[in-house]
């Protein structure tokens, strides 16, 4: 998914620095408020741009910025989905879905599926489609 952004900006990492955050984030190595910086930045990169590039920085930034959140847990999907479609259509974002949803941990699965079909409406449908 990043690879749709640096095709435009291949010298802006912005993003992937935001991802690389939010992964030493998790791993109990980033500050959430260092990792949340460097998610805004991500998304500053994603401001002046269009399509696939702009949503897959979103949801670099996304990611970053509410790891810590687990009611937003559902936006940086919703924005890689949004930036595959605009891509590569809908077939590519039902199979960027189902590539998301079969790394889902076990115990967690039906709620993120149920969070989904919840809130599908405000997340562009782009989990129902």
């Amino acid at each position: 998914m990043l690879g749709l952004f640096a095709s435009e900006r291949p010298e802006d990492r912005r993003p992937r620095t935001a991802v690389d955050a939010v992964r030493a984030w998790a791993r109990g190595e980033m500050p959430m408020m260092r990792a949340r910086a460097l998610g805004g930045h991500a998304m500053g990169a994603a401001r002046p741009l269009q399509g696939a590039a702009r949503w897959a920085a979103y949801a670099a930034g996304q990611a970053a910025c509410v790891g810590h959140v687990a009611e937003h847990d559902l936006g940086a999907a919703a924005y890689a989905l949004k930036a595959v479609r605009s891509a590569h259509g809908d077939d590519a974002l039902r199979r960027e879905r189902t590539w998301q949803r079969d790394r889902l941990p076990a115990d967690v699965r039906e709620l993120v599926l149920e969070d989904q079909g919840r809130r599908d409406p405000i997340c562009w449908s782009v989990f129902s489609l």
